[in-house]
């Protein structure tokens, strides 16, 4: 009596398009493309024109981010089929604010082989045409529409010894700009808008004239923005009990924020220091 051996695996390849420019693709991704069973796309038709362009005929079907979930089942399974599968976004590498990180984990606990590709990347443009010299930075990609939420998690980063870099559309700058002035004062910035495109732009400035010039015509293209962090004030001395007495009684922050940057500060678990400090904030006169 003879079996049929299950088949092998097929991989998931991550592949990064261009942001822009149709040139901004390794020949390793249109080699891939050409090859693979299969590519996964977050909006057919418009990747379909990156196709064209190359010549390329393999199939396409969706995978945006309201189908994920369930579109990432049906890709497993086919995966475990022994298709090969090729997720791409619109622009850019899958993943980063892009759809992508829930068929990658899926296919990561399920055993099944990953290969990402390196290639284009919007942060990774932006960050080196910005000459940032701090060793690093804080990427925290699209805020949420709303301003109220889009300050409450401004806010949180206010004392981020890191610059801060922030994806955004041409429709929302200008309130980001607008937020981001109010929270965090007139820090120094830069933007990047239509890059790698015929109409690139970077642009160094505080956040008053980068929001100034916002208002100015008409916005075009996606940004990516990247604030400076702020001068932090010197920590004050003393016991961790002195510590907190003195945030309660000279400062605005919340028992949360405080909890936070005493726990960065001096190496302290912070659920300890919010603990502590909620008995004092309660034993405030």
């Amino acid at each position: 009596m003879t079996t049929t051996a299950p088949p092998c695996p097929g991989t998931l390849y991550i592949v990064p398009t261009p942001i822009g420019n149709l040139e901004d693709i390794t020949l390793r991704a249109l080699r891939v493309l050409r090859e693979v069973d299969l590519i996964a796309a977050e909006d057919t038709r418009h990747s379909r024109k990156l196709l064209n362009h190359y010549g390329i005929v393999t199939p396409l079907c969706s995978y945006y981010r309201e189908n994920e979930e369930q579109r990432s089942s049906k890709l497993l399974l086919q995966l475990e089929e022994g298709k090969s599968i090729a997720l791409i976004s619109d622009a850019g590498t899958p993943g980063i604010s892009d759809p992508g990180a829930i068929v990658v984990r899926h296919a990561h606990r399920a055993g099944l082989p990953v290969v990402p590709l390196p290639g284009a990347s919007a942060l990774t443009t932006a960050v080196c045409a910005a000459g940032l010299t701090t060793g690093g930075f804080l990427f925290q990609g699209f805020l949420p529409p709303k301003t109220g939420q889009r300050k409450k998690i401004l806010t949180t980063l206010i004392d981020c010894a890191y610059p801060m870099v922030f994806y955004e559309s041409p429709q929302r700058i200008t309130g980001l700009l607008s937020d981001a002035l109010e929270v965090f004062g007139d820090r120094e910035a830069f933007w990047g808008r239509e890059l790698t495109k015929s109409f690139e732009e970077l642009q160094f400035g505080s956040l008053s004239a980068l929001l100034t010039r916002s208002t100015e015509g008409r916005n075009r293209g996606e940004f990516v923005l990247i604030i400076s962090p702020g001068e932090r004030e010197p920590l004050p001395t003393g016991t961790l009990d002195e510590l907190l007495l003195w945030y309660r009684d000279n400062s605005t922050l919340s028992v949360k924020d405080v909890s936070h940057r005493l726990a960065a500060d001096l190496g302290i678990h912070r659920s300890k220091i919010y603990q502590q400090a909620l008995i004092l904030w309660q034993d405030k006169p």
